[in-house]
């Protein structure tokens, strides 16, 4: 197995050109004195893992820069990730009933936008609670979701970033909402309560687009019983477009990699979408010392 020095060094560790300070790309004096105070405190303290720039400036620019702040999150997250199984959970967990979930909510990668980042859509209008609860759990379904962003961060990103030649760290997401009715959406509320904390909390920065397309009539009011779970940050890079979006993605991302029934070129079938798992992550070409990754279920 291959250490994490090594999987770092194997794809770019500088982000894409940028104006925003506080990114590997784009640091001031004052943020390097920071980051270096960081480093310096939590490797005193027996940290070993996850203190590369890129990881720290993410918790940093979460914290806006505020070193005990940063810190405490870190901390906080490195005991989450003892207490949930997380460093062992792509070894240990096999969502095994996924075929299943997947038909009842469809959540899937495909491919890469206009930047290089991995394109992740949830059909969130198509879940019904009810029934998912009879072949999973909530707990399952966020131990696979905490699953994903491991995959994410472990294979996706390193992957996406050797093909796009700087470092990639974030995802472009949409959220497909046809069909959600306020019950459903409802009975969802505290399963995307406990997402978003994981999301937030112990995976930061890592939202760089976002879509909700299809959003229904009225659904501006549906979003303020979500909006309290979310940073301001977050909520300004939230797109909600209605079912007028094709130009909109497209701008976004290549149509040959978006699929056909949200308005490209790509032809695959739903259930192809939702387990085939389609990225530079599969490709021999861009897969380093990490490996392939491994797939939720055999």
């Amino acid at each position: 197995m291959a250490t994490e020095a090594e999987i770092l060094a194997s794809f770019p560790q500088v982000s894409a050109p940028t104006l925003q300070t506080g990114y590997t790309s784009n640091l001031t004096e004052e943020q390097k004195q920071i980051l270096a105070q960081l480093r310096q405190e939590l490797v005193a303290e027996g940290f070993e893992y996850r203190l590369d720039d890129a990881s720290l400036l993410r918790f940093l620019r979460a914290r806006k820069f505020n070193l005990a702040k940063a810190k405490f999150m870190f901390v906080e997250c490195e005991k989450w990730r003892k207490e949930f199984g997380v460093n062992t959970i792509l070894k240990d967990f096999h969502y095994t009933e996924k075929p299943l979930v997947a038909k009842m909510y469809p959540q899937y990668y495909h491919k890469t936008d206009k930047d290089g980042r991995p394109v992740y859509f949830e059909e969130l209008g198509k879940v019904y609670l009810p029934d998912m609860l009879k072949v999973t759990t909530q707990e399952r379904m966020l131990k696979n979701l905490t699953w994903e962003y491991e995959l994410f961060t472990q294979y996706r990103l390193p992957a996406c970033s050797r093909k796009q030649g700087y470092l990639v760290e974030t995802s472009c997401t949409i959220m497909d909402l046809k069909g959600i009715s306020m019950s459903a959406a409802y009975q969802v509320i505290g399963y995307v309560k406990e997402a978003s904390k994981i999301g937030q909390d112990y995976y930061p920065e890592r939202m760089g687009k976002f879509y909700c397309i299809n959003a229904p009539f009225g659904f501006s009011t549906l979003f303020k019983l979500f909006k309290p779970f979310l940073d301001p940050v977050t909520v300004s890079k939230i797109h909600i477009l209605s079912s007028s979006y094709q130009k909109e993605l497209l701008k976004q991302i290549p149509p040959q990699n978006l699929p056909k029934k949200y308005g490209g070129s790509s032809d695959v079938s739903d259930q192809d979408l939702a387990l085939n798992d389609y990225g530079p992550w599969r490709d021999p070409q861009y897969i380093g010392p990490e490996g392939e990754a491994p797939r939720a279920f055999e």
